[in-house]
């Protein structure tokens, strides 16, 4: 039978495609649905994830960091021992889904107008399925990859890994013995330029996470009266302060290494001036790299109150804080200056933020898998204006990045999908993802 340049036949090709599809959407199916504050059930997925390894005979183990928060590891030799092993990793949680808002059952995993439908499509059982298509495809045709490959798939992702991420490095470091360097989510996704030039954008810096919950206390009193000291008034004030508060731009090395190859493929000159118009050449993808360009501040959750003409005693938000590299520092004393000393703050979550080197052997092969499948493709780095599972494998000294590639139409709003109403894949895109990812898998 005829080789492709992936070195398989039409028919393995096939049969990986195929097998990709159907996992994606059987994964789909299996709500995995991450509330925050510990309330997760990863279970049921988790056993699904270990069943589709044992069924081609690699074996697996599922690690509980609580009642029903479950991960899963497997480890498939390589060729050559000698070398360090890497990580593939994703996450099988997601975050809720509201039926009543959708155009299709967010849990469906259906097939309409070229893409499979439904929570977790992006984010990031796509790419988990990508994962197990491939490995599944080695374990059927004796194929193995040059490097130890250990596969995690991790619980709690979605509220921070504590469950997760956070509790495997902590509690079986054993996982991460000889690894040094990781694969994840959200990089090597393909953007489209004003001027019609594809850029992949492969993650290699990533924000830090600062969850701060404020605490207003005042005088308890009759709705009534008038009330200087009330504490909904002083939390009030203090989430305006944040939320419109505009933070300094600050320039990555990361920002830096991206914004001058989008000036010299669109000939707007490169100065910090110039960045907003630089960032409209990146179309709907701006809006997430503007977000990495400073510090953010958004507040997401108030409460106070258990009546209505009853003043409470204190009141309470939240915050979404997020810190690019080099700059956390700033974060925490700017948000204390602004609100003043009779705010109380406290950190609910805490994760520093990454950067690493677009340069080196893995990226080198990162960049040579996507332009295989697109020679047109120009792949650059980023900084993801959220975080990943990577946070946690950085503080076992594990190089991270983002590579869950995927060939876009030129119109997606491809970030608006993360967490948003009618998620979904197209079935393209997911095909040139699982090929990308086998070429750099066996190569890796």
């Amino acid at each position: 039978m005829e080789k492709s340049s992936l070195n398989l036949t039409s028919e393995q090709i096939a049969e990986l495609q195929e097998d990709v599809v159907t996992l994606c959407q059987e994964l789909i199916r299996i709500p995995s649905v991450n509330y925050g504050e510990g309330k997760g059930d990863e279970r049921a997925v988790a056993q699904y994830v270990l069943e589709k390894l044992e069924e081609v005979g690699i074996s697996g183990k599922i690690y509980e960091s609580a009642k029903d928060r479950c991960s899963v590891v497997a480890e498939i030799p390589g060729s050559d021992t000698t070398l360090p092993g890497l990580i593939v990793n994703g996450h099988i949680d997601v975050v809720p889904a509201n039926k009543e808002d959708w155009t299709v059952d967010p849990f469906s995993g259906l097939i309409k107008d070229g893409a499979i439908w439904g929570r977790g499509a992006v984010d990031m059982k796509d790419m988990d399925a990508m994962i197990l298509a491939v490995v599944r495809l080695w374990a059927r045709h004796g194929i193995r990859p040059r490097r130890r490959t250990v596969l995690i798939f991790f619980a709690d992702e979605e509220a921070g890994g504590i469950y997760g991420s956070r509790w495997l490095t902590e509690k079986h470091p054993e996982i991460f013995a000889g690894c040094t360097e990781t694969i994840s989510e959200v990089g090597g996704f393909s953007v489209t330029l004003k001027s019609g030039r594809r850029l992949y954008l492969l993650e290699t810096s990533q924000k830090g996470i600062e969850w701060i919950k404020l605490t207003a206390k005042g005088i308890a009193s009759h709705g009534s009266l008038i009330n200087r000291d009330n504490a909904v008034t002083k939390v009030s004030e203090a989430v305006s302060k944040i939320g419109n508060y505009q933070w300094p731009r600050r320039v990555t090395k990361t920002n830096q290494a991206l914004f001058e190859k989008i000036s010299e493929l669109s000939g707007i000159p490169y100065q910090e001036a110039n960045f907003d118009e630089l960032l409209l050449e990146l179309g709907p993808a701006a809006k997430m790299i503007g977000a990495t360009l400073t510090n953010t501040s958004n507040p997401t959750m108030l409460e106070a109150g258990y009546k209505a003409n009853v003043i409470p005693q204190n009141a309470t938000a939240v915050v979404d804080c997020r810190t690019i590299p080099g700059f956390a520092s700033e974060l925490l004393p700017t948000i204390k200056e602004i609100i003043g000393p009779d705010i109380e703050v406290e950190s609910l979550v805490s994760d520093i933020p990454l950067e690493v080197e677009f340069a080196g052997e893995l990226v080198e092969k990162m960049i040579d898998s996507i332009l295989a499948e697109d020679p047109e493709g120009i792949v650059v780095p980023y900084v993801l204006s959220g975080g990943t599972d990577n946070k946690a494998l950085a503080k076992l000294g594990i190089t991270g990045y983002g590579f869950s590639p995927l060939a876009l139409p030129p119109d997606i709003d491809f970030m608006a999908l993360f967490h948003g109403v009618d998620e979904r894949v197209p079935i393209e895109s997911l095909l040139f993802g699982v090929r990308t990812l086998y070429r750099f898998m066996i190569q890796a």
